[in-house]
């Protein structure tokens, strides 16, 4: 299968039309169209996108043929960004532009923005607008470590067993997004998404 017949694959499979993934990524239903038909890929932070947004790696989307020895592990923790916690949004997201030298990438107003460059994923999120995530840990830093894997039950089962810090529950913040925080020695939030049935 080609990227775009596993881009087409994953949307049918989550109950997606063309035009609700395309609205989910930030494009138009024309480009979801022409990803499927092979006629155009999808840009580096689109891939991205789509990988979290259907809980796969980039390499099950990209890759044209596994085998034994390419099999992504499904037990591995994976990063996925850093969140800064943001007093005032708007200066926040302000600031980034210019140190960054670049336009947000994403943005829900007054709520949550993402910076994609070098391959890389900083979100920013409103302190005052976070219904469902615990930031009690995050002190004065205000940033959370952000992971995820693909089964994030036994994630958390094993992160209780070590016995390392402070694990909460697993947690609902919203649609389709679960997930739970451990706490290290100094009080820093790390924040582990992943796959999640109730």
């Amino acid at each position: 299968m080609n990227v775009g017949e596993k881009i087409q694959e994953h949307r049918v499979k989550n109950g997606l039309s063309q035009e609700g993934l395309a609205d989910k990524l930030g494009v138009t239903r024309q480009s979801v169209s022409r990803w499927e038909l092979g006629q155009a890929l999808p840009e580096l932070d689109k891939v991205v996108a789509i990988s979290r947004l259907f809980h796969v790696t980039t390499d099950e989307l990209l890759l044209e043929k596994e085998n034994a020895f390419c099999q992504p592990n499904k037990n591995v923790l994976h990063l996925g960004c850093i969140y800064l916690v943001a007093k005032n949004f708007r200066q926040s997201v302000d600031f980034y532009e210019k140190f960054l030298s670049m336009r947000v990438s994403a943005i829900t107003p007054g709520v949550f923005a993402q910076f994609y460059f070098d391959n890389k994923n900083i979100a920013i999120m409103s302190e005052s607008n976070l219904p469902g995530h615990d930031t009690t840990g995050s002190g004065d830093s205000k940033f959370v470590l952000n992971f995820w894997i693909e089964c994030l039950r036994c994630e958390h089962q094993r992160m209780k067993s070590l016995n390392i810090g402070k694990v909460t529950d697993i947690r609902n913040a919203h649609t389709d997004y679960w997930y739970f925080n451990v706490y290290d020695p100094d009080n820093n939030e790390i924040e582990i998404t992943g796959g999640y049935e109730e």
